[in-house]
């Protein structure tokens, strides 16, 4: 099968990149002009210049290809940059749906994301729902994946984590500690778009993606200590009401490590019931403290 992969060069698409290889899949992967390089062209993978955003530069990029595997998106805006979640999220869908169905790709697997919904508190959350509906929508045999946050090797969330406990004698924790995640692992997520590729069962289906078990943010970080070789971790815990105000007088500043929708979500949690995920796709998901010490 030839498969039309975008977002490629990024943290989810280089695993499933390397697994449609693989599985004996083509790939022809989206590669933005400032992305040339992060990726090589093979005998299995071809590369094609353009952007998600820019519909001429999709104009004949599909042509030959059997499925699109979408992936593309970003948990921050820039608009300085013109990278806003409106443009990549819902107009960058919508191209990529017209691209499909104008040059004959049936097959569409879109990720979206976990507490993705119509009244979502962030807008992240509400883009990624038009985008879904945008696939619902379409012609398209499509299937949706939710996933929670994703952890593996090179995971941007686990590496922060272990430069905080490796540097900080004691680590500052917004709120409480206390809001769950239910992290999924990345070998797992990208398995799942690469199975569906030939899984007829799951078109017009959406699944939710998380581990085999919800931690709290606490102990998330005790984890992470254990498994570079620290102990229990000194917390700092900051009240949100001084936290706050500072986020949102800040949060302009490109290099400040988070927004007010970030924090939304940090404290809003991010758990799903993965239980149908599970059964289709026969995997026992894998739970962060299993799986945390394949990331070092």
């Amino acid at each position: 099968m030839k498969v039309f992969l975008t977002g490629g060069t990024g943290f989810v698409g280089r695993e499933v990149l390397r697994q449609l290889e693989t599985a004996g899949h083509v790939v022809r992967a989206l590669v933005r002009e400032s992305s040339a390089g992060k990726l090589t062209a093979t005998e299995n993978v071809e590369i094609h210049s353009g952007d998600v955003t820019d519909a001429a530069s999709l104009v004949g990029a599909l042509d030959g290809c059997d499925a699109v595997i979408h992936l593309v998106g970003i948990i921050r805006e820039f608009p300085g940059r013109d990278m806003t979640f409106k443009k990549i999220h819902v107009v960058g869908t919508e191209n990529m749906l017209e691209a499909a169905e104008e040059q004959g790709v049936q097959r569409f697997l879109f990720m979206s994301s976990n507490g993705t919904r119509e009244r979502g508190c962030t807008a992240y959350h509400r883009t990624k729902w038009l985008a879904e509906e945008l696939v619902r929508e379409s012609s398209l045999d499509w299937t949706i994946f939710r996933p929670s946050i994703i952890f593996g090797p090179g995971s941007e969330f686990v590496k922060m984590l272990a430069e905080l406990i490796r540097r900080i004698p004691v680590v500052p924790v917004i709120g409480d500690g206390q809001y769950r995640m239910q992290l999924v692992a990345l070998e797992q997520v990208a398995a799942s778009f690469v199975k569906a590729l030939e899984m007829p069962e799951t078109v017009d289906k959406t699944y939710l993606l998380g581990g085999g078990e919800s931690y709290s943010y606490d102990e998330i970080l005790d984890i992470t200590a254990r498994a570079i070789g620290k102990g229990k971790v000194a917390k700092l815990h900051q009240p949100l009401f001084m936290i706050k105000p500072m986020i949102r007088m800040m949060q302009g500043c490109e290099y400040f490590p988070i927004t007010n929708d970030q924090l939304t979500m940090l404290i809003e949690g991010n758990v799903c019931d993965p239980k149908e995920w599970a059964e289709v796709f026969d995997l026992q998901p894998t739970s962060y403290a299993e799986g945390i010490g394949g990331c070092f």
